[in-house]
């Protein structure tokens, strides 16, 4: 495409926000301009595409069938445009950047409590941290790196293991006692908290404690360990939850652990970069940051478990 047949992008920033509205006084607030410039703006992209785009009924403005369809094409593309400029200012200030793409419970509830000893370690590093659920290649996406749960494959990449999984099932104080849980057997009779990605995770803990039952994928399903935990904590039921996801609960009594007994699962924890990108002073000063911290908590879980 000519560069000189894409509108200039203050028009398109006008169309855009006047369609939202769906007034140009309303626009030209959120702007901070005049209703007659908002309205010269668009006046000038419509004359630019040999389109309308609104119609003036009275004292209102209605989209037309162009408009509509107009909006619905260019809003992602500014979405994307504003998202760019927004990130390349977050280098403003810091001498390299790290563009991390994290697990949603794993970022919020591990990384995210230990980012001040980073920020400690390496005052000059900036970090800017995205949710990817699945891996991606990382010459189409803007990533130094990702934690990745599964297995350590991920094409052009390097995977550095941080710990594995220990699943453990855990439950409010109140509920435990409210439904008189003493045994592992009980839990097939008490409301289950599921994860949706991992069906069989009831089903595989019932087997490694010797519990025959048929109601191991019963109970409400949740997207996310975050709000199973937070579902557990208020008492909705048992849950099945990495132990390192809830210690903090775990230390402050707002969850407890019903049994000693553990889940082991086969998949990991990583640290995943791409192999073009080792050289980078910042992707070398998280990898060895982060790995420090992977090791200190393992230790200390070790510490904890029983023998």
């Amino acid at each position: 495409m000519r560069r000189a047949f894409v509108p200039p992008a203050d028009t398109l920033i006008a169309f855009e926000c006047a369609a939202r509205h769906l007034s140009f006084t309303r626009a030209a607030e959120e702007l901070h301009l005049t209703q007659g410039a908002v309205s010269k703006q668009v006046r000038h992209l419509e004359d630019r595409l040999g389109v309308e785009l609104f119609r003036r009924v009275r004292q209102r403005i209605v989209l037309t069938d162009a408009g509509r369809l107009y909006l619905h094409d260019i809003r992602g593309a500014l979405e994307q445009m504003f998202a760019a400029t927004r990130q390349v200012m977050s280098y403003a200030g810091s001498a390299d950047v790290l563009n991390l793409a994290v697990l949603p419970t794993f970022g919020t509830r591990w990384l995210a409590p230990r980012l001040a000893s980073f920020a400690r370690r390496y005052p000059d590093a900036g970090l800017n941290l995205s949710v990817r659920l699945q891996p991606f290649d990382f010459n189409e996406e803007p990533f130094d790196g990702a934690i990745h749960h599964g297995d350590p494959v991920w094409a052009g990449a390097i995977a550095e293991r941080l710990f594995d999984e220990d699943v453990i099932a855990v439950s409010s104080r109140a509920f435990r006692d409210r439904h008189d849980i003493r045994v592992p057997a009980d839990l097939a009779r008490v409301p289950r908290l599921q994860l949706a990605t991992r069906p069989l995770a009831w089903r595989q803990w019932f087997d490694l404690a010797g519990v025959e039952t048929d109601s191991a994928f019963q109970g409400a399903r949740f997207e996310q360990f975050v709000m199973i935990s937070e579902a557990a904590i208020h008492h909705a039921g048992a849950a099945l939850i990495p132990r390192f996801f809830v210690e903090a609960e775990l230390s402050a009594g707002r969850l407890v652990s019903l049994f000693d007994l553990s889940l082991q699962q086969t998949s990991a924890y990583y640290f995943v970069y791409p192999e073009n990108r080792t050289m980078r002073p910042v992707v070398a000063a998280f990898r060895q940051w982060l790995m420090d911290e992977a090791r200190t908590a393992r230790s200390g879980r070790e510490a904890m478990l029983p023998g």
